[in-house]
């Protein structure tokens, strides 16, 4: 007898328009597991387990492999996953819609110049086979706006500083008419959409990153019809500007990522005007040191990042890696921490880190968020250990 709320396999592939066959063989593969497999076999799907096929139908009409999918998706059927998820997916559309119309004019550009110049423009061939080379990037373009947005929601969510984050940043940058900005590393653009009111309206700011799939991102966050701003991509060891271009560079939470500091720093020196500020933020020693014992409880194997970045460049010796090029360094704390009481963000922050955490935690998922909610029933406080240091470009001599 079916249960109440279930659906057999066969009405479930019915529902979903897809075939018995394709759902038994997401089964086999653990993508898909039924919600409830009863004393005889058979097996048993929920609304959720639909929500959660929609997931994998669309990842798989975009050309992800069944590997990506299975390391993309989280089998939870909470509100607050699925929502998120879908959001994600509606930015992956988004870009692989903008992709396509890319291709679209490249190729009418090509058959334009063959059908009146009777001659094949190669260059423009091998752009082509790039741009139809793209959603080779996908994959990593997905996991890095999934993995900005669980680690700002988190904080947004339960951070004990009202003021926020990026208006504190923003009040440090002091932002004054006439500047221009440049941010190195802008994510999702978080800092501009937080603080847009409080802009002045002649200022010009450009929002660049390494990642295509981040600005394109930015852009729409943003808005590519906003006069103050200009979106660039490149490597901030190579910044594409002239001598002396900016008022002010901003580095929010970038610079322990760069494996050349020494030539970063020595960019950024160039293309600031001579007295120009240059704003980075980091992490200290302290920074969500609850989150790593947490994990570390439930499998001691887990590591959330393979290097401590703090150790590259953190609150602690970051003046120091900064004084062979910067006069008048200051360092100013943020006073925080974070007190979650649901398991959900924080799990999402967890999945969203640079270690081996999916290694141990996908394949016993229900088993860790049974976990970590009850290390959130009665609150679960995080450390935070964050600041930024404002420098100058020293003025030119006689």
């Amino acid at each position: 007898m079916k249960p109440d709320g279930y659906y057999s396999s066969g009405q479930f592939a019915r529902m979903a328009d897809v075939s018995l066959r394709t759902i038994r063989f997401y089964d086999k593969q653990n993508i898909l597991k039924p919600s409830l497999v009863n004393e005889s076999g058979a097996r048993f799907y929920t609304d959720s387990d639909l929500a959660r096929l929609q997931q994998i139908l669309l990842l798989k009409y975009l050309g992800f492999s069944l590997d990506d999918i299975r390391e993309m998706t989280i089998d939870d059927s909470d509100y607050h996953f699925m929502l998120n998820n879908l959001k994600l997916q509606q930015k992956l559309v988004q870009d692989r819609i903008e992709q396509m119309q890319m291709v679209e004019r490249a190729i009418e550009d090509t058959a334009n110049a063959i059908e009146h110049k009777h001659d094949i423009n190669w260059s423009q061939m091998l752009d082509l086979i790039h741009l139809t080379n793209m959603e080779k990037s996908l994959k990593g373009q997905y996991k890095n706006a999934s993995n900005v947005s669980a680690r700002i929601r988190l904080h947004h969510l339960y951070s004990q500083n009202t003021q926020g984050w990026f208006p504190w940043v923003l009040e440090h940058c002091r932002l004054n008419a006439g500047m221009k900005v440049l941010e190195l590393g802008c994510g999702n653009g978080a800092l501009w959409t937080e603080n847009k009111e409080k802009l002045p309206g002649d200022v010009s700011i450009c929002l660049s990153d390494i990642s295509e799939g981040m600005v394109r991102d930015v852009r729409r966050n943003v808005g590519s019809d906003d006069p103050l701003f200009t979106y660039r991509v490149f490597d901030c060891r190579q910044i594409p500007f002239d001598p002396e271009t900016f008022d002010l560079i901003i580095a929010n939470h970038i610079l322990f990522y760069c494996d050349d500091l020494s030539s970063v720093c020595s960019e950024i020196l160039r293309v600031l005007k001579p007295g120009g500020h240059f704003v980075c933020s980091t992490y200290g020693a302290r920074h969500m040191l609850e989150m790593n014992q947490l994990v570390q409880e439930f499998d001691s194997r887990i590591v959330l990042s393979a290097e401590k970045l703090y150790e590259r460049f953190g609150l602690e010796n970051g003046k120091k890696l900064l004084t062979p090029y910067f006069s008048d360094i200051k360092l100013f704390h943020y006073e925080d921490s974070l007190v979650v009481d649901k398991p959900e963000p924080l799990i999402e922050y967890i999945l969203s880190c640079h270690g081996n955490q999916n290694q141990y935690i996908l394949d016993r998922y229900k088993e860790f968020r049974s976990f970590v909610e009850k290390k959130t029933v009665r609150e679960f406080t995080i450390t935070k250990d964050a600041g930024l240091f404002y420098c100058q470009k020293p003025e030119e001599r006689n």
